[in-house]
């Protein structure tokens, strides 16, 4: 099993802090089908602009998230990277439990064929 190497903490900890929002995750998934702009993103929430913009500047800090201005509309695009880190922080530990489970399964399994009770 190759070695694994954890993405610097501070970054894991802005990524998992700026999807713990409904509406930031819900950026995240609008912007997973392409870029598109600020007011496009906007549209589906019940929010002021500035308000709006606040959650992009999180996603965008976090390195979620990064806009670039093509004259007076300002355009969002998904940093898959970020997202594949987090995404494999969670991956070994999910891997690590699910071997943890299979051993299990395999111990009461061979206790049981032992005819010992479980």
């Amino acid at each position: 099993m190759p070695k694994y190497h954890s993405p610097d903490p501070i970054a894991l900890d802005r990524g998992f802090q700026a999807l713990a929002d409904a509406t930031r995750r819900g950026v995240i998934a609008q912007l997973s089908l392409g870029e598109a702009s600020i007011a496009e993103l906007a549209g589906p929430y019940d929010m002021a602009l500035p308000s709006f913009l606040q959650h992009v500047r999180v996603l965008e800090s976090a390195g979620l998230v990064s806009t670039r201005k093509e004259g007076r509309v300002r355009r969002c695009r998904l940093e898959t990277a970020r997202l594949a880190e987090l995404d494999a922080w969670i991956t070994r530990y999910q891997q690590a439990w699910a071997a943890r489970l299979d051993r299990l399964g395999d111990f009461l399994d061979a206790t049981d064929t032992k005819g010992n009770p479980t």
